[in-house]
């Protein structure tokens, strides 16, 4: 065939068309993933949401006082005054990585740049990854169809673009790698090249899960492929030792990270995967031993484990002899699982995956997908047929139905559910495209030819319309968003220098060892970039000292003062988001609810375990006179309530609340530089100061007054 033209020889390896092909539809997947996921550069080349500031500030303690002193680093800059030991509660493997990239191809570049661009490269690098992961399972032509769908899969991109230098993207490079290495060193025919693959497999397992806990969500497809891998090999002399070697490296290099030992080695993950590998190697010696009626003695005794299985689970629920896992990782295993803890709740990755949402993210792949699974489980009945072997098929079966399953839980969780539903489409587009072509060669008929082109065309413009359609809801569109720092992760799609500059102010114009509190969400942003310290950052390790800063904003003036004192605090922050009205008047008006602290009141309510209904009118978000008046975050806006109008019919006001109606306010500083209040404003952002119609976010630094005279 013209595909398996020889165009050069180099050495033994003959260079054929199809090489240049697939060299072709891969660099053209890591293209395209690069120029997607690089959008938001076009507003500003900064760090993306709030993490990454902390892995930088990691990675640089690296660089400046290398490993072994990172791995004792105890960071005082966050959650003062205690500090964070950071190697047992950290992304050990993602510091590591970025600087030892850093140091290999930094080229004398600032890291800050470099951390940039490290999620940008390793997630534009993973579409070469799946492809070599979904040959392995079921050939070239699907292998290149994932790498392909990779690259424009929206749950992977919007968790990977420029600057979002946190676990994702490098986390699911190594366990993407990880798994391709275990599924080729299994069907390996050289031992000695199965035996590398394997441990280094174990390795990159290791790795992933420290690059990003999530990454033990590729555990459960392993734990259960397992199991069924005795009735799907026949070659058990090989895979009773194989899986061990696989399960003992990632469990002996897991136990060199602290954070992985404690919440893999020791917890569901580790132990689910351990029991399994012990149920293969049991399962196989009692067949071996089985001189007839083989598969019904494994079948009974996989019975009789999971009867077993479910009892200890009861037994422990009791007892507690076994770790338990946190919240987190029990939901994704239960999805209708509740929490009544607000501050899980109240972060927005954390939020239940919508029907419409995972439309959205996979359309038409759904399609494919279902339909991949018809025709492979259909070509797996006839052996002539069949190009994908059973035990690569049941995985990928495996796989396909944990990833949906799990990212039922959480937003957050859609990547797995992306992954899983484009091993399945490619699988099911090569099987298609397969059998159609293999029906039009076996076709007589001239006319059968003229088929194959309209079948192509239909199938890319199948693949093409979730891209451009609907509006709004473009590929492009979705991942084409400002970097968080430079709208404060507000609602509005703009770029400003308020953050940045406030940061800037607080690092020029504070003493060194000032202590500055403020709401979790900005806590790496203030140690990062302001080199001060924080009282809570985003890490969220002490949710009792949360739940504090959350009862000092709500409390009384006097109340919070003693609280910010308590704190050691000697600055307080908060941010407000909104927008200057264009009405015809000399007064100006805004309306707040952009996304700031104003926006996440009701979250500081219930996290402090406050009745909202004190604090908030009926529509959960429009805060009441008590609000406004008695709290120190009321009091902490520098905004005054006027009144409520229609937002249909602006002639229609009230002075007082009335559902359906939006409250309008006029600036109005209440703690003043000069003033004897609790605190005085040092700082308020350029965009506060600007007479500008339209988005406004503002970032307000408060002096905590230590001459106060406090009210008995």
């Amino acid at each position: 065939m013209l595909v398996n033209t020889k165009l050069v020889s180099i050495g033994s390896f003959d260079l054929k068309l199809n090489h240049l092909l697939i060299i072709g539809v891969l660099s053209l997947s890591f293209t395209v993933s690069f120029l997607l996921r690089a959008q938001p550069a076009d507003y500003g080349f900064e760090l993306n949401e709030f993490d990454p500031f902390f892995n930088y500030r990691a990675t640089q303690y690296i660089v400046d006082n290398g490993i072994p002193a990172y791995l004792e680093w105890n960071d005082d800059l966050s959650w003062y005054p205690t500090g964070r030991d950071v190697s047992s509660n950290s992304q050990v493997t993602l510091h590591l990585t970025a600087a030892i990239t850093y140091w290999i191809f930094g080229g004398g570049g600032e890291l800050y740049d470099f951390t940039i661009l490290f999620p940008v490269i390793f997630g534009s690098l993973s579409a070469i990854v799946i492809f070599a992961l979904v040959r392995v399972i079921g050939g070239t032509t699907a292998g290149l169809f994932s790498a392909l769908l990779f690259s424009v899969s929206l749950p992977i991109l919007i968790r990977s673009p420029i600057g979002w230098f946190k676990s994702e993207p490098l986390g699911l490079f190594f366990a993407l790698l990880a798994v391709y290495l275990l599924l080729s060193g299994i069907n390996s025919q050289n031992k000695k090249i199965s035996i590398s693959k394997l441990v280094i497999s174990g390795i990159f397992t290791a790795f992933s899960i420290s690059a990003w806990g999530g990454n033990q969500f590729f555990v459960m497809p392993l734990v259960l492929f397992f199991i069924v891998l005795p009735f799907l090999r026949a070659d058990h002399k090989f895979i009773i030792w194989a899986i061990p070697i696989y399960t003992i490296s990632t469990i002996i290099i897991s136990l060199g990270f602290e954070r992985v030992s404690s919440s893999f080695i020791f917890g569901i993950g580790g132990i689910s995967l351990i029991t399994s590998t012990l149920f293969l190697v049991s399962c196989i010696l009692i067949q071996s031993k089985s001189t007839k009626n083989k598969t019904r003695n494994g079948l009974i005794f996989l019975l009789a484990f999971l009867i077993l299985i479910p009892l200890i689970l009861v037994a422990n629920s009791e007892s507690q002899f076994l770790p338990s896992a946190s919240h987190r990782y029990l939901n994704a295993l239960n999805p209708f699982l509740t929490t009544t803890d607000p501050l899980v709740d109240s972060v927005s990755e954390h939020a239940t995956t919508t029907l419409s949402q995972s439309f959205l993210f996979h359309s038409v792949l759904m399609i494919f997908s279902g339909l991949g699974i018809w025709l492979i489980i259909k070509n797996s009945q006839n052996k002539k047929s069949n190009f994908i072997k059973n035990d690569m098929l049941s995985f990928a079966l495996i796989l396909g139905i944990i990833g949906v399953y799990t990212a039922s839980t959480f937003v957050r969780l859609e990547v797995f559910a992306s992954i899983s539903v484009i091993v399945l489409a490619s699988l099911g587009l090569t099987t298609l495209t397969k059998e159609f072509f293999k029906i039009q060669s076996e076709s007589k008929k001239p006319i059968g030819n003229f088929i194959k082109l309209p079948y192509v065309i239909g199938i890319i413009l199948l693949l093409i319309i979730p891209m451009v359609y609907p509006m709004g809801s473009e590929v492009y569109h979705l991942t084409n968003a400002p970097p968080t720092i430079l709208n404060g992760g507000s609602a509005y799609t703009i770029a400003t220098d308020d953050w940045l500059d406030a940061l800037d102010w607080i690092k020029n114009n504070t003493p060194k060892d000032a202590v500055v509190a403020s709401w979790w969400d900005y806590g790496y942003w203030i140690s990062t970039m302001s080199e001060r310290a924080t009282i809570a950052d985003n890490s969220t390790i002490h949710t009792t000292i949360i739940q504090n800063i959350a009862k000092m904003f709500l409390n009384n003036p006097n109340s919070s003062w003693h609280s910010l004192n308590e704190m050691q605090a000697d600055y307080v922050l908060v941010f407000v988001a909104g927008e200057k009205l264009n009405l015809e008047s000399t007064q100006s008006f805004y309306r707040l609810g952009g996304g700031g602290d104003e926006s996440k009141k009701q979250w500081f309510m219930r996290i402090a375990g406050l009745d909202e209904s004190k604090y908030l009118y009926s529509d959960g978000a429009s805060g009441t006179d008590y609000f406004w008046n008695e709290t120190l975050l009321g009091k902490m806006f520098p905004f005054t309530l006027l009144g409520y109008v229609n937002p249909n019919n602006l002639n229609q006001q009230s002075e007082t609340y009335i559902d359906g109606m939006i409250p309008i306010y006029e600036k109005n500083i209440k703690y003043t530089l000069d003033g004897n209040g609790p605190l005085k404003l040092v700082y308020a952002s350029p965009s506060y100061v600007e007479e500008k119609v339209g988005p406004m976010i503002g970032v307000f630094i408060y002096e905590v007054n230590k001459n106060y005279k406090s009210v008995p």
